[in-house]
């Protein structure tokens, strides 16, 4: 993809990456939930991936617990991704590829107890330009970032969530008495809409939030925003998993070992 024509090519993504995540605790006892591994790259490299296919090439990351690892993974990028050679005469570097993605990368302390909604408004003091994108740092989709944008900008409101389905977490099983009739794996769910984490927001709409760390983005600022009739569905029946235990974990790295991740758009 990569349509650098596309208006979104001109667009942040703003990652909310400093929660502690700690229904996945064996991982982030160690490291920031957004680096929790899928197929050997962090979720977080997942999701860059994701937004660059449709052009988008700035990230502002908000760091909170563990900040450092995050931190320590882009400076190291460069060097971690290609063959090199060093000459410790002179500590000159000389790479052998070039295999290190084009990404800029805004790496923002926000501070390891502040909500989401205050992490966001700290962000869009880095945004350059009317709107940004913003997400979650531990869910993958094949959602449509461009058109997510042209949504956005057609109804002409301070903000647009993508709504996604959940996917159900079990199986169902069918029982006729003591006898188990069916058993039918993770059927799509028939549930409501829920938010799938990918936003379109005015900068503007979001620094005139309350400045206050215990501003949350899911209980006052979507709410502000919806109450203003100010807030915009976008609706994606297309592929949606989090990351938010274990066993999810697991699926997402099965998937992707199995050669076909939906999420891979790049």
């Amino acid at each position: 993809m990569n349509d650098t024509k596309h208006p979104a090519a001109s667009m942040t993504a703003v990652i909310l990456c400093g929660g502690r995540g700690t229904r996945l605790q064996s991982e982030t006892e160690r490291k920031p939930k957004p680096m929790a591994q899928i197929g050997g790259k962090p979720i977080l490299w997942h999701i860059m991936s994701g937004y660059r296919a449709h052009g988008v090439r700035d990230f502002v990351l908000c760091l909170g617990y563990k900040g450092s690892v995050i931190r320590d993974y882009f400076l190291n990028l460069r060097t971690n991704s290609n063959n090199f050679r060093i000459d410790l005469a002179d500590g000159q570097v000389t790479p052998f590829s070039h295999n290190t993605p084009d990404w800029r990368v805004s790496l923002i302390e926000t501070g390891e107890t502040t909500s989401t909604g205050a992490r966001l408004r700290m962000a869009a003091h880095y945004v350059e330009g009317d709107h940004f994108f913003a997400t979650y740092g531990d869910g993958v989709s094949d959602v449509d970032i461009g058109a997510s944008l042209d949504f956005h900008l057609e109804q002409g409101r301070a903000g647009t969530v993508t709504a996604v389905r959940p996917p159900p977490r079990f199986g169902e099983l069918v029982v006729d008495g003591l006898v188990a009739t069916r058993f039918v794996e993770k059927l799509a769910s028939t549930a409501g809409w829920i938010n799938g984490g990918y936003f379109v927001f005015s900068t503007r709409a979001i620094l005139a939030q309350p400045d206050r760390p215990d501003l949350v983005l899911e209980t006052d600022v979507l709410p502000d925003l919806s109450a203003q009739g100010q807030l915009s569905s976008f609706r994606h029946t297309g592929y949606w998993q989090c990351m938010d235990t274990e066993q999810e974990l697991e699926d997402l790295n099965r998937i992707w070992n199995a050669g076909t991740p939906p999420w891979k758009i790049w």
